[in-house]
């Protein structure tokens, strides 16, 4: 159901704004979107950070955009090495500016301004490394129930 939520055209510009976001930097952005979130919505998207692997980035840069949209619920998970570099209130910042997005109906916007913010702190604290780059994690939405 959750992937029934964004059109196609929604989710090719949500993969496009990953993709731009990572042209400048060696970190990771990934989006889960599920119907859901049974219990706290952090614990969950610790869950799926796990479970997609993303602890396992080279320089621990990965960041997860979570939403369970029938809840309402979202987070914004980033990896130890990027959380030691940016400021202390800067997802929060992120998550406020996109709740702003969410509450006049613009969920893919939303989430493409929160991507491309991530991508901008990534690109400055993890520059794109050139040949030696390699994607290490699928620019692709991932689904869940």
């Amino acid at each position: 159901m959750a992937e029934k939520l964004f059109s196609k055209a929604d989710r090719e510009a949500i993969v496009n704004a990953i993709r731009s976001a990572e042209v400048s930097t060696s970190g990771e952005i990934q989006v889960h979107i599920e119907s859901r979130c049974k219990g706290d919505v952090l614990d969950r998207a610790v869950k799926v950070f796990d479970t997609l692997k993303m602890h396992q980035t080279k320089d621990r840069n990965g960041v997860l955009f979570y939403l369970a949209v029938v809840d309402h619920r979202f987070a914004i998970l980033g990896d130890k090495g990027i959380n030691e570099v940016v400021p202390e209130d800067f997802w929060e910042k992120i998550k406020e500016h996109m709740t702003d997005l969410f509450k006049q109906g613009q969920f893919t916007q939303g989430l493409i301004d929160g991507i491309h913010k991530a991508g901008e702190q990534l690109g400055q604290h993890f520059p794109y490394q050139g040949d030696s780059d390699i994607n290490e994690l699928p620019d692709e939405i991932s689904f869940g129930s």
